[in-house]
């Protein structure tokens, strides 16, 4: 087996994680809670809910995966090794990483739709609907059972690729490229969106601050549900990324930065999405696959330069999309690599024909598939990690690995608030979802 292969500096690692985070949640999801539950009402909680989560949960996945050199199974056996049970941890570590497959391969079905849209922006294909049932009816067709067969394969083909090409070379350098692309694209967004009739309206909905809000327990239910997800702690992803850093990594100072850019992400995608439906008179209640591609597509093609907004929006919300889906492959990747001792070309290879072919066969019932794996999978996997690093491991490991790399130790409280709040916080999430149908 060869070395393990490492971010070769601290930018490209934030980079990587910040990708992982952004995703199709902060753009199809955020926007319409912020309407739903109060605009800054539904932030403020929001905003707690993030902080909280990214001091405790982010941090611990990837301090697990930096002190284990290894995914989610062998970081499991071997948090369970000195209890001579290697083998129920390794057992119970594969849970988030069918979990991270599973996943990936419902998310290829999504960045199929993205790439067709995005390379249709170019073409005129996308706007080309002439109102909102035509939009709708030409989503309902694509979105059915194999009806996207070549975008997707596409989608996979260019993630594949990159993964190829290693964690330095392929993962930290398309990172470093799509993210700040991603940003830079949505704050042009922002500014134009700015800038049209009636989107004063918009910000005033987005900052507004409604007292009974807070009296809604569906107000911090799912602002909880929005920052669990949206930052990515599912005990693989998060974790196989802190597993290729060094020892002279900040981890804390890291997963700062990571809920900092994943939270800007987030606002940015409601500064131009809610305004630009105020500047129509709609009401933004509809979140999910129909916002992204029947009802916002229909509002471009009405705006000024609604060709160009299109290209600039869903070629950014590509590039999101991406990110997320390498680093939802590469669990997988890294534990078909270390289980059977493969490279990593053919490893990621073995991983593309599997998500081919299954991806194919749930086109029709991705929705479904999604809700199982966010409702169940995730927050499992995510409070399996926690188990296994706080409550396993214990307070000299967790302490001596969440400092590794610090200039002054981190919080002495940290160990305890994890242990005894945000460990079961992951399974206040899994019983929330399967008691509402998802919160995510």
């Amino acid at each position: 087996m060869n070395k393990r292969e490492s971010f070769s500096s601290r930018w490209g690692f934030i980079c990587a994680c910040i990708g992982s985070a952004v995703g199709m949640g902060n753009i199809w999801m955020f926007p319409t809670r912020v309407s739903l539950y109060g605009g800054g009402s539904f932030l403020i909680p929001y905003f707690i809910f993030v902080i909280l989560i990214g001091s405790t949960g982010v941090i611990g996945e990837m301090s697990f995966g930096r002190a284990a050199k290894a995914g989610p199974i062998d970081a499991f056996g071997i948090a369970c090794e000195k209890k001579g049970k290697r083998k129920v941890g390794e057992a119970l570590g594969m849970i988030p990483v069918f979990g991270s497959l599973a996943m990936a391969i419902g998310y290829t079905v999504v960045m199929g739709w993205i790439l067709r849209y995005a390379v249709g922006t170019f073409t005129g294909a996308t706007l080309s609907p002439e109102n909102v049932d035509e939009f709708g009816a030409a989503f309902g067709k694509m979105a059915s059972a194999f009806g996207n067969n070549i975008w997707q394969i596409l989608a996979l083909v260019a993630c594949m690729l990159i993964l190829m090409l290693g964690v330095g070379s392929g993962i930290e350098k398309a990172n470093k490229i799509m993210m700040p692309i991603f940003f830079a694209l949505f704050v042009i967004l922002g500014i134009y969106v700015g800038f049209q009739p009636g989107a004063s309206e918009g910000y005033r909905y987005i900052f507004r601050v409604d007292p009974e809000a807070f009296k809604d327990p569906a107000t911090w239910i799912f602002a909880l549900g929005q920052a669990f997800f949206s930052l990515s702690v599912a005990g693989n992803g998060t974790l196989i990324y802190g597993s290729y850093l060094s020892d002279e990594e900040d981890i804390p100072a890291s997963a700062g930065r990571v809920a900092l850019f994943d939270t800007i992400a987030a606002i940015l995608a409601a500064l131009v999405i809610i305004p630009a439906m105020a500047t129509t008179g709609a009401q933004l209640d509809q979140g999910g696959p129909g916002l992204l591609f029947i009802f916002l597509p229909n509002l471009i093609k009405g705006m000024p330069g609604g060709w160009l907004i299109a290209i600039i929006f869903f070629v950014a919300v590509l590039l999101a999309g991406m990110t997320s889906l390498i680093n939802l492959y590469e669990a997988p990747i890294a534990t078909v690599q270390e289980k059977f001792k493969l490279g990593r070309v053919p490893a990621c290879a073995f991983t593309g024909i599997v998500g081919v072919i299954v991806s194919l066969l749930i086109q029709g019932i991705v929705s479904d598939w999604m809700d199982v794996l966010s409702i169940y999978i995730c927050p499992l996997g995510a409070g399996l990690a926690g188990i296994m690093f706080f409550w396993v491991c214990g307070k000299a490991f967790v302490e001596k690995q969440v400092n590794t790399g610090r200039e002054t130790p981190f919080t002495k409280q940290y160990y305890t608030i994890c242990k005894y709040f945000y460990v079961p916080v992951c399974f206040i999430v899994l019983i929330l979802g399967i008691v509402l149908g998802g919160i995510g």
